[in-house]
């Protein structure tokens, strides 16, 4: 790359990223073309995310012993938090399969030679923060409410948590808390990769925009959490091997999200060439909100 740059563009120069009002109806139309982009070829996409039921499988038996047995569900439930940044090869593929160009799995890992690499990795750092935050956070509510010794046996600790008042104010104390760390999240990424991988915008003007998106679209973006909060929770009932199936397609729609909310550059400041569309009129777009 020609000069590392992170908070900035290339240019220097912070940009103000120009958004859309969206509706709740677009939601589940990002949504099916995220299906629809998982289905393409869908081998090579649970290929790439395989890794994450793996993860959670280790995480399991790691915490199988009864000192990080409290720890099991902060990480397992914090794989959402960093899950904005794992997707960014997902982001790609359907970037590629927009722009007509070749989607194999290989280009999934293209990202490495991106300009906008240094801003990525600044925003995959806060976001790893934010997990360690969540982290240390779950172990100081929990040692507050049933000490620094850790549980005798797993039964014990299930008896714990379920069938004391100790445990149920753990459970609600720690899904409110889990609560604010998802809304931060959402709040500062929620279009902030999708963007990087598309423009030189700069570290702080992704997150910006984020925030701005979210501002300009409360409920829609509120509907979005729980979207995802629910599908994650239903893909990793089975074991977390649903998660195969269930992060591709929000990696994909995700994409598609930033394309509704975000009004789009003319073709040719774009941070990568895409082929045009073949054929069809040009659909009407939603209003631009003032940045």
């Amino acid at each position: 790359m020609a000069t590392f740059h992170v908070l900035a563009g290339a240019n220097g120069i912070a940009e103000h990223t120009k958004l859309r009002k969206i509706t709740v109806s677009d939601l589940f139309d990002a949504f099916k073309r995220g299906v629809d982009d998982f289905m393409v070829k869908p081998s090579h996409i649970v290929f790439l995310c395989m890794i994450y039921p793996v993860m959670g499988v280790v995480l399991a038996t790691w915490t199988s012993g009864a000192n990080a047995l409290p720890l099991l569900f902060p990480l397992v439930s914090g794989f959402a938090l960093i899950g904005p940044f794992a997707a960014i090869g997902l982001y790609e593929i359907s970037r590629r399969r927009e722009a007509g160009l070749d989607t194999s799995w290989r280009h999934a890992f293209e990202v490495r030679h991106s300009p906008t690499l240094p801003s990525i990795a600044a925003v995959g750092v806060m976001l790893l923060a934010i997990f360690v935050a969540w982290l240390l956070t779950a172990q100081i509510l929990y040692q507050t409410l049933f000490g620094a010794a850790a549980p005798s046996s797993i039964w014990q600790f299930f008896n714990d948590i379920f069938g004391t008042g100790r445990g149920w104010t753990l459970i609600v104390l720690g899904h409110a808390i889990g609560l604010v760390f998802a809304v931060v999240v959402l709040c500062t990424t929620v279009i902030a990769f999708p963007l990087l991988l598309d423009r030189d915008v700069g570290a702080y003007e992704a997150i910006h925009a984020s925030v701005r998106a979210v501002l300009v679209n409360p409920i829609p973006m509120a509907v979005w959490g729980f979207m995802v909060a629910a599908l994650l929770i239903v893909g990793s009932l089975p074991l977390l091997a649903g998660l195969a199936v269930v992060l591709p397609i929000l990696g994909h729609a995700t994409w598609h999200l930033y394309r509704k909310v975000v009004e789009p550059l003319p073709q040719t400041s774009r941070l990568s060439i895409q082929r045009p569309r073949k054929g069809g009129g040009r659909k009407r777009q939603p209003p631009v909100v003032p940045g």
